[in-house]
């Protein structure tokens, strides 16, 4: 296998200012997350307020906003992945409520707050656990430092609050499972057929329009160039080292967001399609046996995407993703000819198979995600660089907040240095917006503890609505609720919070993106050449028949396409051979075509 012609290093400065800012449309689930998120902090703070003890909201609120997170996994696995999400939410508060407690250096709070950041960091993207990532344990990590007269007998009590806060979240996670407990299945599932019923509608116009290109999507949510496709195989680790994808992946909160592109190809779309049937297939294998109707719908998919028709066009599958999602009876797909029917049987029958295989042992299933955050060390140590930077810098400036500096800086931190300008640029302008937004609210919040928990309620719900949209308008809502947290301690003096909130932004978002500029990912090139020579070996070989073949190109297809979408978002790195990264997909996608009919 031929090397990468790769050239010399050299600088490429790509920074952005209309895509990073663009709109895209709203999330498909964002209520889900909004919901639960509201119920868990409502719960704990009107227990709070009846208690008269609101001044303890950091700690009771650390373990209820985990309801955030494992809304895109079925429930089995739900279940074990909050539980995991509380353990790691609360060891990073006990270790920054005992730093509080054992010393009163700024300095040395700083460095905690960022060595945390840094492994929060490097945790979510290993485990690839989904928004809201590392960003909330790190904001209540880092708030829990500089907790002022923080006593060390006081921290099991704190702690303990914490634990129930988490135990509220678990249930209001898990709550909906008694309603609708294929739900996360369906939803998987039915993006894969609207991405599927995208590919087949562009392979049909391009048949019926000579020279007419496929439907491509117009952009990514958060408005910035076409993201890598992480979120579609959370079950798979990213190359140890590399930065995780930030960006959700088109086909989870992007319906119908497509144009008309003139003269290329369709790659883009089949990508999407793959990626969407692979996160499907990850969803489906957690989900147990009972999921057998939702199988056939993907398999089916996979026949559709594969040109073999299946007795399916475009409109009938999104007319099943449709009724997957209204919670309607799982469609039955029609018999279509004898060899696509075989195929399809013998497909579920592997799968079958597949599930009836043990399972790997408990211990070293929960070893892998230590290990892998083992190897991640340089996520580790650019995120604290960056932190800490802020965080110093903040406290030389007098600043009295130094740990919202170090959460921005933790936050701009993302898939490449494109992606980290991108998110800088959103933070600063959220965060700006959202100063004067709290400016506004702060007088009808100090009415009385109602009105501030309303208020706080009524962020976070909108928050989760926004961010799906773009990141910078998220932070609009996000920057109010953090500075209206600090009012259940006390209230402060307006214009001091005002002016701690703006410069702590400036400072973080600037030492983040120093850190992502001075420390590239200079790996990345060498994973696109490992994706690209993988994804050449497993064309060229014989066509053989079965899942495993199919899932392994699938998978190569994915890796491949994100690799290059962080090596290209990289200012300093080789120059990509685009075109033989282009053959490469093309037969990889007519070779799974090959495989699926």
């Amino acid at each position: 296998m031929s090397a990468i012609p790769f050239r010399q290093l050299k600088p490429r400065v790509r920074l952005p200012v209309r895509a990073a800012l663009r709109l895209a449309p709203l999330g498909d689930i964002w209520h889900k997350p909004a919901l639960s998120g509201v119920a868990a902090l409502a719960v704990v703070l009107l227990a709070l307020l009846a208690a008269g003890r609101l001044d303890l909201t950091l700690y009771a609120s650390a373990g209820a906003m985990c309801a955030l997170y494992g809304h895109g996994l079925p429930y089995a696995a739900r279940a074990r992945a909050l539980g995991w999400v509380v353990l790691g939410m609360l060891a990073g508060t006990a270790a920054a409520l005992v730093t509080a407690a054992l010393t009163d250096s700024v300095a040395i709070r700083v460095a905690v707050a960022a060595l945390l950041a840094g492994l929060h960091k490097a945790a979510c993207d290993a485990t690839r656990i989904g928004p809201p990532g590392n960003v909330v344990l790190t904001f209540v990590a880092a708030s829990a430092a500089f907790v002022p007269g923080q006593r060390l007998a006081d921290v099991p009590l704190h702690v303990g609050l914490g634990v129930l806060g988490g135990i509220v979240a678990w249930v209001v996670g898990m709550a909906p499972g008694l309603v609708r407990p294929d739900g996360p299945e369906r939803i998987a599932v039915a993006r894969a057929l609207e991405a599927t019923a995208r590919l087949v509608r562009a392979r049909d116009e391009a048949r019926g329009s000579e020279g007419t290109a496929g439907l491509v999507p117009a952009h990514a949510p958060g408005g910035a160039p076409w993201p890598p496709v992480a979120r579609a195989s959370q079950g798979t680790p990213s190359p140890p080292g590399a930065r995780a994808p930030q960006s959700p992946a088109w086909p989870s909160g992007a319906r119908g967001d497509v144009r008309r592109t003139q003269g290329g190809d369709d790659h883009q779309v089949r990508h999407a399609a793959a990626a969407a049937v692979n996160g499907a297939w990850q969803t489906l294998l957690r989900s147990g046996d009972r999921r057998d109707g939702l199988r056939r719908l993907l398999v089916r998919a996979e026949s559709a995407a594969a040109s073999a028709g299946g007795g399916v066009d475009a409109d009938v599958l999104m007319a099943w993703a449709h009724d997957l999602r209204k919670g309607r009876p799982v469609p039955e797909p029609p018999l279509c000819d004898a060899r696509t029917d075989a195929a399809e049987r013998a497909e579920l029958d592997g799968i079958a198979a597949e599930r009836a295989e043990p399972a790997p042992v408990a211990g070293a299933r929960w070893r892998v995600p230590f290990v892998l955050v083992a190897r991640w060390w340089r996520v580790v140590v650019t995120v604290f660089a960056g932190a800490a930077l802020a965080g110093w810098g903040s406290m030389a400036l007098g600043v009295g907040r130094p740990y919202w500096a170090v959460v921005t800086a933790a936050a701009v931190f993302a898939a490449n240095t494109t992606m980290s300008w991108s998110r800088a640029l959103q933070r600063v302008l959220g965060n700006l917006l959202g100063v004067a937004l709290f400016t506004v609210i702060v007088p009808v919040t100090r009415w009385g503890a109602v009105a501030l928990i309303v208020a706080v309620l009524a962020m976070q719900f909108v928050t989760e609505a926004a961010i799906t949209r773009n990141y910078w308008l998220g932070s609009v809502f996000v920057a109010p609720m953090a500075m209206l947290m600090t009012e259940f301690a006390g209230a402060g003096p307006v214009p001091a919070l005002v002016a701690d909130r703006w410069l702590d932004t400036c400072l973080g978002a600037a030492a983040g993106l120093l850190a992502c500029v001075l420390v590239p990912d200079r790996r990345a090139a060498a994973r696109v050449q490992d994706g690209l020579e993988r994804l050449e070996r497993l064309v060229g070989e014989p066509l053989t028949e079965g899942r495993d073949a199919r899932d392994r190109l699938r998978g190569a297809l994915v890796e491949l396409r994100e690799a290059a979408d962080v090596a290209a978002g990289e200012w300093w790195s080789a120059t990509l051979p685009q075109e033989r990264i282009a053959a490469a997909e093309r037969a990889g996608h007519h070779r799974l075509a090959q495989l699926s009919a």
